[in-house]
């Protein structure tokens, strides 16, 4: 998770870091440091969530080929689920509003919704190990409703972790 800030903190230009030596302007640069690093890290959950729906949606056509298909529309609820989530967190709110915006977010905020970005990744991983087993129970109609739930049920957390997450932004969570 720092990595990623360290990674924005360490390009900063030669005027912002002169200019961080003015006081009260550090804490300005170092958040929008974060913003930054906010922008990368949830862009990065993104296309990976990208490659897990573009697996759903292979597996969705493999089911029709293989005369599946009444198991296609319970796998296009956790494709869409993923959908879901993928556009939500690409069009989210960046970390940090300026001095004027109408949401303010301070450190503490901040620092709750880069651990939430973060979070994801672990919620990625789980994805696609649930979607390994939905690949690995097409050939078992017993076990391949069970696969798709947890498939289904992991999506649809993920969205829920990103509506907990919105809450921090817009104030309503605390």
């Amino acid at each position: 998770m720092s990595d990623f800030f360290e990674k924005v903190s360490s390009q900063i230009d030669p005027f912002k870091k002169l200019v961080s030596y003015i006081p009260g302007f550090s804490g300005y640069v170092e958040r929008q440091n974060r913003r930054d690093a906010d922008k990368i890290l949830r862009e990065t959950v993104a296309r990976r969530f990208e490659e897990h729906w573009s697996r759903a949606s292979n597996l969705q056509v493999e089911m029709v080929s293989s005369g599946m298909i009444k198991y296609v529309d319970d796998m296009e609820k956790a494709a869409l689920a993923l959908r879901t989530f993928i556009d939500k967190i690409t069009t989210a709110a960046r970390g940090y509003s300026g001095l004027f915006d109408a949401v303010k977010i301070n450190e503490k905020e901040l620092a709750a919704i880069y651990q939430f970005d973060a979070a994801f990744f672990d919620l990625g991983d789980q994805v696609g190990a649930a979607l390994n087993n939905v690949e690995a129970s097409l050939g078992d109609e017993a076990a391949l409703p069970a696969a798709i739930r947890n498939l289904t049920t992991l999506a649809r957390l993920a969205v829920e972790t990103f509506e907990r997450r919105s809450e921090i932004v817009t104030g309503n969570g605390q």
